[in-house]
């Protein structure tokens, strides 16, 4: 896919879950489940409950993001 057809959303993590995903919820109030991308496992770049991040998500599935 594109990165032009990707979504940019803000939210804040709300809860660490096991193999480095993440429960976040948007701005809009909606939840979605996200995982940490390549770089960021890369180097070690650790996410904590309460972080601030911007999520990239597909069109197609608005409930998964990184």
């Amino acid at each position: 896919m594109p990165k032009e057809d990707l979504i940019e959303m803000q939210g804040v993590v709300d809860e660490v879950l096991p193999d480095t995903r993440y429960r976040v919820t948007l701005q809009n109030g909606h939840t979605v489940t996200a995982y940490s991308g390549g770089k960021m496992r890369k180097h070690s770049i650790r996410i904590l409950a309460g972080d601030k991040v911007t999520l990239e998500m597909s069109p197609y599935d608005l409930t998964k993001g990184r």
